[in-house]
């Protein structure tokens, strides 16, 4: 079972010298020296900021003094669009891939059900399961909620369907349809991968994320963004919608930022398209990363997949 952990990778191309790093530390399921167990809920609740300053320290013990450029999707999209307000002065560019400036209300409802399914399972424990029964299926439901955020119906209709698991047997109330049987799967094969305190954590500190809260307003605190952006959007994107995105756009132009790019993908794979449509998604960003930005006067960029500007 996987807690909350820190991995680099360290990428290089003629040009580029990346390390990226996930966005997790010790968490809950550490040990409190106090008490010589598991923190569990004791453990406190954090935000995305701590997430980004947490970053910059292990960045600056390898010794790099500026990043070329912050990348990141969903949550790691909310981290690198804060990597560029909280540290303008050591960023070039900012690329957030389906992300948004705050989380609106639609998104947090879809966490809250997901948190309330493994805090309703009895194996919770108050969030002291740790050497205990393990909250499965509170874990499971959770999962199975959030599968139906990242995908999207268009691909679905595509590759489920109406379609049975058994065109011969007759309808029951146990799963009947291979949408059923594939969400049943993903929940399974994810429930015991991943630290439920960890999921509950990761959860609220997306809910709390408003970057307009610590400056006095949105276009303050996003008038600190002095690099390049690069806005990433799915129109199927069901968790984070389009229409987000291009808000962000839209504020980022308002706010003073003439270096805006706005690139809104037609792709059928939903949230999830950063992880699956690499070719869309790669080329956005690889064209971003290896354009010297800074020495345009753009009033900003609005590109549809096809490569079109709007």
């Amino acid at each position: 079972m996987h807690s909350w952990v820190c991995i680099i990778i360290l990428l290089r191309n003629e040009n580029i010298f990346a390390s990226l790093l996930s966005i997790f530390c010790s968490g809950p399921s550490s040990i409190n020296p106090l008490t010589e167990k598991p923190y569990g809920t004791t453990f406190p609740v954090i935000c995305i900021e701590d997430l980004v300053r947490f970053q910059f320290m292990l960045v600056e013990s390898l010794g790099i003094s500026k990043l070329y450029g912050a990348v990141g999707s969903s949550l790691g999209g909310m981290c690198s669009l804060l990597t560029g307000v909280i540290f303008s002065d050591k960023v070039e560019r900012v690329v957030t891939i389906s992300s948004c400036a705050k989380s609106h209300p639609s998104s947090i409802a879809m966490r809250y059900l997901q948190r309330r399914t493994i805090m309703s399972d009895t194996n919770w424990n108050n969030g002291h399961y740790y050497g205990k029964a393990y909250p499965k299926i509170g874990m499971k439901l959770a999962r199975e909620i959030a599968t139906i955020t990242y995908r999207s119906g268009p691909e679905w209709d595509m590759r489920f369907g109406r379609n049975r698991i058994d065109p011969s047997s007759q309808p029951s109330l146990c799963p009947n349809f291979m949408i059923e049987n594939y969400l049943d799967y993903q929940g399974e094969a994810f429930c015991t991968k991943f630290d439920p305190n960890s999921l509950l954590y990761i959860s609220k500190a997306m809910d709390l994320f408003d970057i307009s809260e610590d400056f006095g307003s949105m276009k303050a605190g996003l008038s600190r963004i002095k690099c390049p952006v690069l806005i990433l959007g799915v129109q199927t994107d069901i968790l984070f919608p389009i229409w987000q995105q291009r808000e962000l756009a839209r504020e980022l132009h308002e706010a003073g930022n003439k270096a805006v790019t706005f690139y809104e993908l037609n792709s059928i794979f939903g949230h999830d398209t950063f992880l699956l449509d690499l070719n869309g998604v790669g080329a956005a960003v690889k064209g971003f990363l290896e354009t010297n930005l800074a020495k345009k006067d753009t009033d900003g960029e609005h590109k549809k997949d096809d490569g079109s500007q709007q």
